[in-house]
């Protein structure tokens, strides 16, 4: 039993070509350094997706850790350095799953002082004042995945088993790391952040528009796309002129338009062309939506999403996995998770459920200052770690997060149309629970629909719990970018 545990999780260190680069290395190393001066009763648990072994397509069976191993020594080396001065446990997530089919890595892991337990959760105990000796305060850590239909692990051990999510993973993430090196800039890359994974062809077509298409063809594009909705004003107020409801100075005879010269016969040009458009997309309305229409009819005959597979799926089956767990084991004070990269602090009374996020590059898309325009993914880092301690007859949550002067790695355009994401909502820096306290959970949080059986709301980011325990809007710190990325 440690004094203080500390966590992070999915770094995802790994992968084939761009997908093994670590951006936030220096600042890795800072905190396993950190740890290591500081030293004393720590235990460091890193609670899944440390590595991103499914990233590798060339690459299979225990070679993958060899290879990320050779791609960071850093990395490993300050691991080994810390590991000798206090715990480092790792526990496999999802996208680590080798971790928990080959007893091998065990003692590879073991030679950089990380103990790894290839279980699907563990439980730690807090050494708090005056508690109950038969039911000392426990910690319940897992990565989530087992709550996630497409990431679930059918027979936790077996290679052979695996989930629909490794297959996405195979398809899309690794072949863009192979290809990553033909793009303009490595934002390829990248798509390992994209969340959910829904977003992937928008994320594509905006990364196509601003940093792939040929510049001459982007500056005859922009134009017709910012003058789509002059022109369809001008549309409507030359319907309202033909009525009679409006003079024809207002549009087809303005004084203003006919003194700009050659102007007016560039921007008559501009809205003809965005006629031309608008025509053909309402000619072609009709028959498009009749043909949706009828293949989605066939593909769900057949049992098949038009949509692919769907994967955006929320907070709630993790929120209601706590649940189960916190109400199941009255000595269970926090539940900890990873998996979705969204950090947050969820309190329930005297009972935490932590989201230990990503050290990952977050992307959350914006809309541009100038409509039409594509939209833009707007990338940050929140490096952070949660500290758990006891204090008297408490136990106290820390919050720390580690700042970083990455780039904000967008074109000169893309700064220029973007709007600024909005700030993501605050984690409490420090929290104090007792641990001899109630749950408290909303009322009819994560209740199943008694005439369809689905869970209620599904997906709707209603409010769970304020930061105090009560009904409200929950102390979540997600960087509103979607739903988790696996």
């Amino acid at each position: 039993m440690a004094s203080e545990y500390v966590f992070i999780s999915d770094l995802h260190m790994g992968g084939d070509e761009q997908l093994t680069a670590l951006d936030f290395e220096a600042e890795l190393l800072d905190f396993l350094a950190e740890l290591e001066e500081r030293g004393g009763d720590v235990e460091l648990i890193i609670n899944g997706d440390a590595f991103g072994l499914w990233e590798y397509a060339e690459v299979t069976g225990t070679a993958k850790l060899d290879r990320v191993i050779e791609d960071h020594p850093r990395v490993f080396e300050q691991f080994r350095a810390t590991g000798e001065v206090i715990d480092i446990t790792l526990i496999p997530g999802n996208h680590d799953y080798d971790l928990a089919c080959y007893t091998s890595y065990i003692d590879r892991l073991a030679a950089y002082n990380i103990v790894l337990e290839p279980v699907v959760s563990i439980t730690r105990e807090v050494d708090v004042d005056g508690g109950d000796e038969d039911e000392t305060p426990r910690i319940w850590i897992e990565h989530g995945q087992q709550h996630d239909a497409n990431n679930r692990m059918p027979d936790w051990g077996n290679p052979n088993a695996l989930p629909v999510g490794y297959f996405v993973v195979q398809r899309i993430v690794a072949a863009a790391g192979r290809y990553s090196g033909r793009a303009k800039g490595d934002w390829l890359r990248d798509i390992q952040s994209v969340a959910p994974m829904e977003e992937i062809p928008r994320w594509l077509l905006s990364n196509y528009f601003y940093r792939e298409m040929s510049p001459y063809l982007r500056a005859v594009v922009i134009p017709l796309l910012l003058f789509f909705n002059i022109t369809l004003l001008y549309l409507f107020g030359t319907v309202l002129e033909v009525m009679g409801i409006l003079p024809s100075a207002f549009f087809t005879d303005n004084p203003v338009i006919h003194a700009l010269g050659i102007g007016e016969v560039v921007l008559e040009f501009i809205i003809a062309i965005n006629i031309v458009i608008i025509a053909i997309l309402l000619l072609l309305a009709i028959p498009l939506w009749l043909f949706r229409r009828d293949l989605r009819k066939t593909l769900d005959r057949f049992g098949v999403m038009l949509s692919g597979v769907r994967v955006g799926q929320g907070d709630e089956p993790f929120l209601r996995a706590a649940r189960d767990v916190l109400e199941a084991n009255s000595d269970v004070a926090v539940f900890v998770y990873g998996h979705t990269h969204r950090a947050s602090l969820t309190r329930w009374g005297d009972r935490l459920v932590i989201n230990t996020g990503t050290w990952l590059k977050k992307l959350q898309h914006v809309e541009t200052w100038f409509s039409r325009l594509p939209g833009i993914y707007y990338p940050s880092f929140r490096l952070n770690y949660f500290r758990i301690f006891p204090e008297g007859d408490r136990i106290v949550v820390e919050y720390e997060k580690i700042e970083t002067d990455q780039s904000l790695d967008l074109t000169r355009f893309q700064r220029l149309v973007a709007r600024r994401p909005p700030a993501a909502e605050p984690i409490p820096a420090r929290t104090v629970i007792d641990p001899n306290g109630t749950l408290e959970t909303p009322d009819g949080a994560f209740e199943r629909d008694s005439d369809t059986g689905a869970d209620a709301d599904p997906g709707s980011g209603k409010p769970f719990a304020t930061v105090d325990g009560s009904d409200g809007d929950r102390a979540d710190a997600t960087d509103r970018t979607g739903e988790e990325r696996d």
